[in-house]
């Protein structure tokens, strides 16, 4: 298939363009290469994926309505999957603009291409913080998500109603995947294990947020990516079970999908830290802080219903997928160490 992936220099995108293109796929990369995080990571990253004679980039802001119109236009693509977006709950408190920019703007503009575009199916990202202040647990594509607590979480909900206002006057298949904590080789330099990583190799002491007492929901990469694949392939459809009398948040009579993607197995944060230390054989000097604003203390994935659509299982235990990080860190920082 042309599949269209945009964030395709960014962690995820990186990784889902790459089984596509081993798949045999053709793959559109769009991406503005900003300077949130380090470029040189985003730069090799893509170094990678143009060794294939399959893959094109556009280096494009999702943000620019000209631009993403004469893309569309000019390479429409077959399928979609929208990662790029301003990412980061802490960066939205102080730049909220940036949000609205990316994942208002710059959505928009990626799903009129698709709309007008005839585009087969817009699989889009989600995120685990959406739930923001609701504690009941796992949670559940079911329950309503009418209190995020960040900016960021805001702008994603916006994002799946939006998608729902296409799915229902364009029947425009639209899935929303909401990712739970995704970690792994090639990651963010913001992200936490990185930063555990940099901190414990350097012997500067780690922030450790709400003193530890936070429970994760840490979900491996190669993981993430397959149930992302698998989703892309099974195109949303409309519910014949569902009621307007009872609305069921995840589904829709338009050909409209939610879904949860995660681990489905928790754990502390301390736990994590551990692995990190027995996979650098270093231990970390703890540095206790309260909590911050716009997170949550816990997160649980119930993936039951990713499971039943398209058989997603993720099976990389947490110490293996953090012993596969920090041999990728030690090999990217080589010079360094």
């Amino acid at each position: 298939m042309d599949v269209m992936v945009t964030g395709a220099a960014g962690f995820i995108g990186f990784h889902l363009s790459r089984r596509l293109l081993a798949r045999g796929d053709r793959v559109l990369g769009v991406d503005n290469l900003n300077a949130y995080y380090d470029p040189r990571l985003k730069h090799a990253r893509l170094e990678q994926l143009q060794q294939s004679e399959s893959f094109r980039l556009a280096q494009v802001d999702i943000s620019d309505r000209a631009a993403i119109e004469k893309l569309f236009r000019d390479q429409p693509p077959q399928r979609v999957v929208h990662l790029a977006a301003q990412a980061g709950v802490r960066h939205s408190i102080e730049h909220p603009h940036d949000y609205v920019d990316s994942n208002l703007v710059g959505f928009l503009d990626i799903i009129e291409g698709c709309r007008h575009s005839k585009v087969e199916h817009l699989v889009y990202a989600s995120t685990s913080s959406v739930y923001g202040l609701n504690t009941g647990m796992p949670f559940s594509v079911h329950h309503n998500v009418d209190h995020p607590i960040s900016l960021y979480a805001a702008t994603k909900k916006a994002n799946e109603l939006i998608a729902h206002c296409y799915s229902h006057l364009y029947e425009l298949p639209t899935t929303g995947l909401r990712f739970f904590t995704v970690y792994g080789p090639w990651g963010r330099p913001d992200m936490a294990l990185f930063l555990f990583t940099k901190n414990i190799l350097a012997g500067v002491p780690i922030n450790v947020f709400n003193h530890g007492n936070m429970v994760r929901d840490f979900t491996y990469v190669d993981d993430i990516v397959e149930g992302v694949i698998r989703t892309l392939d099974q195109v949303a459809t409309p519910d014949p079970q569902w009621s307007s009398d009872t609305p069921d948040p995840a589904t829709s009579s338009a050909p409209y999908r939610l879904y949860n993607i995660g681990n489905n197995s928790p754990i502390r944060l301390m736990e994590y830290i551990e692995a990190v230390e027995e996979a650098l054989g270093r231990k970390a000097q703890l540095n206790l802080m309260p909590m911050q604003p716009g997170d949550v203390e816990r997160t649980f994935a119930d993936v039951s219903d990713l499971t039943k659509a398209v058989g997603f299982a993720p099976k990389t235990p947490v110490k293996e997928g953090v012993r596969r990080f920090v041999e990728w860190y030690k090999e990217w920082h080589r010079p360094s160490l």
